[in-house]
């Protein structure tokens, strides 16, 4: 019954997500939009914003298992409302006009295997805490004291993952001190990371349990309107470079041309925001993933720091049949950087809930 009543309330909210790839392109009158100088706060920007649209916690992880073998995951928890609330004044049970969803997947070299959970704000089935930090839905869990030190969860059918995270570093705020920009007309979301977790733990696929190890990286961001109406989708990159070296960078599509930003993050931890046009990514080939043609192999250039890199998928198939499908997976990285990484790419012939 609640699976129902959440799909009833997912079409009612259907020309929220019509036009670009979630809706994102579509008008937000009534919702709060993000203001370039506003000083992101700690820990109440790790809570949720429901004066806005939309919003996500977004964790994925490059990991190594016994043998060498090489690993994926990601966890996701999106927050989309079907109306504006104020921070304080939240409304309770079925009221309420938070509408969650959870994604979470496993990577091998051969196999992906990926879970959903819907969920509806106000009854306690899903949510996120400032302080100390939780982030939830059903029996999915990211909880900690802070960003600094997380223990992760989540399960499917055919998988499962409990995962301890750690790190020492600044978050990272992109573009303008968080306030990152995604179109030529302006547009834009908040937006942070956590980019250099060291990350331990199990993973339970193809019926075997797995002692992990590896990188993780962290986004967080929200908005109410963060792309043009002109834009169909994105490609994402977080790369991990050998050198210590990382690199977050985006190709949002439009009819009117590509606009591309992202952060150069030093092995000293620097951090410089990219001009829009610097980062650069091109398709080299393609694969036929579920009756769609999706780029499989891309060279990423940023001619100011001498990267001119092919990133691969490690596994073609890391398609995410939820119910707004993407592909997101792990990645290598070979020519003037190596490394390993994650792509996720939206907008390539998504499907609506009712063809899933």
């Amino acid at each position: 019954m609640v699976k129902l009543a959440f799909l009833f309330w997912l079409l009612i909210a259907a020309p929220v997500w019509a036009q670009g790839y979630a809706g994102l392109g579509t008008s937000a009158e009534g919702f709060a939009v993000p203001e370039r100088g506003r000083t992101l706060s700690f820990p109440e920007d790790h809570g949720p914003h429901p004066e806005f649209r939309i919003e996500w916690w977004y964790l994925t992880a490059t990991l190594k298992g016994e043998y060498g073998r090489d690993y994926g995951i990601q966890w996701t928890l999106f927050r989309s409302a079907l109306a504006p609330e104020a921070p304080g004044a939240l409304a309770k049970g079925w009221a309420s006009p938070q509408i969650w969803m959870g994604h979470a997947a496993v990577t091998t070299p051969n196999s992906h295997h990926f879970a959903e959970r819907l969920a509806r704000g106000g009854i306690g089935q899903a949510g996120v805490t400032a302080a100390p930090f939780s982030a939830w839905i059903d029996d999915w869990q990211m909880r900690g004291s802070d960003f600094s030190a997380l223990d992760v969860s989540a399960r499917g059918t055919d998988f499962a993952y409990d995962l301890t995270l750690s790190a020492d570093t600044p978050l990272v705020l992109h573009g303008d001190r968080g306030y990152s920009v995604k179109s030529a007309d302006g547009q834009a979301s908040y937006y942070y990371s956590q980019p250099a977790y060291r990350v331990s733990g199990k993973l339970k696929v193809d019926n075997r349990d797995i002692a992990v190890t590896g990188a993780g990286w962290l986004d967080r961001e929200w908005s109410s309107q963060p792309l043009a109406e002109d834009q169909s989708g994105w490609d994402w990159f977080s790369l991990g470079f050998d050198s210590g070296d990382r690199l977050m960078g985006f190709r949002l599509r439009g009819a009117r041309g590509d606009f591309t930003s992202g952060t150069w993050i030093g092995a000293d931890g620097t951090v410089t925001s990219l001009e829009p046009g610097e980062f650069q990514a091109e398709p080299l080939a393609t694969a036929e993933v579920e009756g769609r043609q999706i780029p499989v192999k891309w060279q990423v250039s940023l001619p100011g720091r001498g990267v001119d890199a092919t990133v691969s998928a490690a596994n073609e198939n890391a398609w995410m049949g939820t119910s707004f499908s993407y592909w997101e997976g792990p990645v290598r990285i070979s020519g003037s950087h190596t490394g390993r990484g994650y792509l996720e790419m939206t907008g390539y012939g998504e499907s609506s809930p009712s063809e899933n």
